[in-house]
């Protein structure tokens, strides 16, 4: 891997530490209420149907002045013979 790549990634994790900084700033949720809430809603969820754990993104989006709580649960396919 090239320097190049790392600080591509190094800057992609601190653009995104700082977004939860100031999620936190703007909202009375912090980064660990933030994860609670993507663990339980990962447990939840998976009682009903497959989904891939390690792609699941819960974020605070801003439109204006309103915020809303925006997940991507991505489901796993299954492979069904007819």
């Amino acid at each position: 891997m090239t320097p190049l790549f790392r600080r591509k990634k190094s800057a992609s994790s601190a653009k995104e530490r700082l977004q939860l900084v100031l999620i936190h700033d703007r909202t009375d949720l912090s980064p660990s209420v933030l994860d609670a809430l993507k663990d339980d809603l990962i447990a939840t969820i998976s009682r009903h149907v497959a989904i891939d754990p390690t792609e699941v993104d819960i974020r605070i989006a801003h439109e204006g002045r309103s915020q809303r709580l925006v997940a991507d649960i991505p489901l796993q396919t299954s492979h069904r013979h007819r």
